[in-house]
């Protein structure tokens, strides 16, 4: 604890005077019987001045406002349900001289009967008060709240305690994870947890946070997919299975990405792409329409439909057009001379990976309401099935769903050829080797199990913070995450310092 200014003194002695007068510092249970919303749903349109004399409830919470009008107070107590407002007076609650010794901040609990003020409001006629918890430190001013958003982030426990807004955040948020286990519980899909320790990180292309085991004497990975893991049990004869789990990734932020992330990942054994479009269209329409009553909703400057049927779009022709090119992108040398001479900033980048970063650029930010992109190229698609058209032997059976101009679900019918699975992988280490370090190395343990037959399947992947942010109106993902990742403060202190 930091040295305690005069406020913190003064908590501190509000709390050695309540202690003397005989309440216990930190009890360990109160008996509650009432939330605030409860209480309120109670007595809808009760009339100023009604009184519930048998009515007796025990409330708890924090205190948010406190006013003291000399022989009677009103506060109002904040709980996980809403607010209700305290009445304390000098001839009917006990140790009334002691109020003073409460803070705005104070975790408290109120025993009385329910009454309604002369404006109607509905209200605790407090009794017997018991002092809880002492806040140390006042809570930021009502007014003007926590201005700093770094400070939100780093101290979420003030913005919750804040902003009931944020509390609804993930409150939906929950309901968004429950509607997901339920829907796909429903339709027999069985729930999996897979290892976040991984001795090979697979699944993606991205660049993996290491760790070292003591014990076993080796380097392992923190997972960046979820997605070889529940193949694997294909092969082991479970036929939908699916995982909702954290991935981690090492690389930039920005408001859409975070290092640490949940994803839900599903795959259903003979089925294909074209089922799993349907099955998340279906999932992402039933699911907005029971969170909002409706299957339109707010996001920023657009309103979202997520009616169905959501929008197809085809890559290769809406890059082709968007882009103004008079060649087939699939064709990379040409791809490679094209964009060299247009985008001298993506020089850099690795021929492959050419369709995806132009997508990105012309096509992605027009996708703002659900659209399903499909037939990406095989070039950025190493684990789909090649497309069973022999007229588009450059593409896969992989549609992606983009919302808000981002990328929002990956599907795919997997590719379940060991021997081509492993030509690819083989290809990607090449390119592992040659300086791409998202590029990963080659699974030799998922490569076996495919040998012994991965039967056909569809597989997807929703990453579970961005679908958040769209149902919650939320643009920027640290909102839509409890505790997001920031650089700890003394690192910022230090750099600060050597900055003067």
């Amino acid at each position: 604890m930091v040295e305690p200014n005069e406020q913190t003194k003064q908590r501190l002695a509000n709390l050695e005077a309540l202690v003397e007068a005989g309440f216990e510092p930190f009890p360990y249970r109160y008996p509650k019987t009432h939330d605030a919303a409860q209480i309120l749903a109670a007595h809808p349109g009760a009339e100023p001045g009604q009184e519930w004399p048998e009515e007796k409830v025990w409330v708890a919470g924090r205190l948010m406002t406190f006013r003291h009008m000399g022989k009677a107070s009103f506060a109002h107590l904040q709980d996980a349900s809403g607010r209700i407002q305290l009445y304390l007076a000098r001839d009917t609650t006990e140790h009334y001289d002691l109020i003073k010794r409460l803070d705005v901040g104070d975790i408290v609990g109120a025993e009385g009967t329910v009454f309604t003020t002369r404006t109607g409001e509905v209200t605790v006629k407090v009794q017997r008060f018991t002092p809880l918890v002492k806040a140390l430190h006042p809570l930021p001013d009502k007014w003007h709240g926590i201005k700093d958003v770094e400070t939100r982030y780093r101290q979420r426990y003030l913005d919750l305690i804040q902003n009931p807004e944020v509390r609804e955040v993930f409150r939906t948020r929950s309901r968004i994870v429950r509607y997901i286990r339920d829907y796909f519980d429903a339709r027999g899909f069985l729930e999996v947890e897979g290892p976040t320790l991984q001795a090979v990180a697979g699944g993606t292309e991205a660049k993996p946070f290491t760790t070292y085991h003591e014990a076993l004497g080796h380097e392992f990975y923190l997972r960046i997919a979820l997605e070889l893991h529940l193949k694997r049990l294909l092969v082991g004869g479970f036929e939908k299975v699916f995982e909702i789990g954290r991935n981690y990734r090492n690389e930039g932020i920005s408001i859409k990405h975070n290092p640490e992330f949940t994803m839900l990942e599903a795959y259903w054994a003979y089925a294909d792409y074209t089922d799993m479009m349907a099955l998340i269209e279906d999932l992402l329409a039933g699911m907005v329409q029971t969170l909002h009553g409706r299957t339109t909703i707010p996001y920023g400057e657009h309103t979202l439909s997520f009616a169905k049927p959501f929008k197809r779009l085809d890559f290769t022709a809406a890059l082709k057009e968007r882009a103004g090119l008079d060649f087939d992108p699939t064709d990379l040398e040409r791809l490679r001379i094209w964009s060299d001479a247009r985008h001298p900033e993506l020089r850099s980048v690795p021929s492959y990976k050419l369709l995806d970063k132009l997508f990105g650029e012309y096509v992605e930010p027009t996708l703002i309401h659900p659209t399903f992109v499909t037939d990406v190229p095989l070039a950025i698609s190493p684990l789909v099935k090649r497309h069973r058209d022999p007229s588009r032997p450059a593409l896969t059976e992989r549609a992606d769903l983009f919302v808000g101009g981002v990328e929002l679900s990956p599907i795919y019918s997997e590719l379940n050829d060991a021997l081509e699975q492993r030509a690819r992988f083989e290809e990607q280490a090449r390119r592992r080797a040659s300086g791409d370090a998202e590029e990963p190395e080659v699974d030799e343990d998922f490569l076996l199990a495919l040998e012994y037959g991965m039967p056909p399947a569809a597989g997807m992947g929703l990453g579970i913070d961005r679908l958040t942010m769209f149902l919650t109106n939320q643009h920027s993902i640290r909102d839509v995450i409890l505790f997001p990742l920031l650089k700890p403060r003394r690192e910022e202190a230090e750099a600060a310092d050597a900055s003067e």
